[in-house]
């Protein structure tokens, strides 16, 4: 099994590579949709409703994302230590779930090669790098990133704060250069996906 790791800034199309590498047959596990399941556990939302008050659910009992990201993302310390006790909440299920899917498709690599990728935020800084057996760094024209996460509808306090917390985390990581690929995501759609077939085409070359 090969698994393959995406790494760059928020906006750079880590989603749009994921996607292309999907159509080629690999396998996607996507942290942020894990994420969301795990929101949906009954533990989670009491944990939740616990640390950041009832306020954060809606008329189903369901946790409004919104309201728990007006909480943690922000330019205060106590937005800073917001984040971290949410991620202590979430982090570890979602952990416990890719590491479950990547049990499960080991089992069965008998029956064909397998390419795994991980699109995972944060995905260095979360310790999943040395799993991997390459890396895709995905980046684009910083006005093009901009334009995307305009699209998003996040307030500047929002956007600054996750941006913090990557330039936070990544600083302080190093990472083997030799098993990293680059994209470029400025382009359109068939610019990035020829070099994801590039990349692909190098996995069974």
């Amino acid at each position: 099994m090969t698994i393959i790791g995406l790494i760059g800034r928020i906006g750079a199309g880590k989603s749009t590579v994921a996607q292309r590498f999907a159509a080629h047959g690999a396998h996607v596990i996507d942290a942020d949709r894990i994420a969301h399941d795990v929101l949906e556990e009954g533990d989670v939302v009491r944990q939740i409703v616990d640390r950041f008050g009832v306020d954060v659910l809606d008329a189903d009992g369901r946790i409004r994302r919104r309201a728990v990201a007006d909480r943690v993302f922000g330019p205060t310390p106590d937005h800073a230590l917001a984040l971290e006790r949410l991620e202590a909440i979430v982090r570890p299920r979602v952990r416990s779930r890719i590491e479950a899917q990547l049990a499960a498709l080991r089992a069965r690599e008998h029956e064909h090669d397998t390419v795994v990728v991980l699109d995972v935020p944060l995905l260095v800084q979360a310790g999943w790098a040395d799993r991997c057996d390459r890396l895709v760094e995905v980046s684009c024209s910083e006005e093009i990133r901009q334009q995307r996460l305009a699209a998003r509808h996040w307030d500047l306090a929002e956007q600054e704060a996750r941006e913090a917390a990557w330039n936070r985390k990544f600083a302080a990581t190093g990472l083997a250069t030799e098993k990293i690929s680059t994209v470029d995501a400025s382009g359109d759609l068939a610019y990035t996906s020829a070099q994801v077939d590039r990349i692909w085409s190098g996995l069974s070359g």
